[in-house]
């Protein structure tokens, strides 16, 4: 079984007319759903940090 790269190169150019790619509205819905999640995520992370270093402070002095 040879490697042929142009085989290769016409069976996924055929593949990739087979996806159904999003729409801009939708890639767009998407994209602000994880920006506002990774945002949420960072933001409790941030406060639980914060509140765990003053326990620790507090229970430390």
């Amino acid at each position: 079984m040879a490697f042929n790269i142009a085989q290769y190169i016409r069976e996924s150019r055929d593949e990739l007319r087979k996806v159904l790619w999003p729409s801009r509205k939708e890639t767009l819905r998407h994209t602000l759903l994880v920006i506002g999640v990774s945002l949420g995520v960072a933001i409790f992370l941030g406060i639980a940090d914060f509140l765990l270093n003053f326990a620790v402070a507090r229970f430390l002095a």
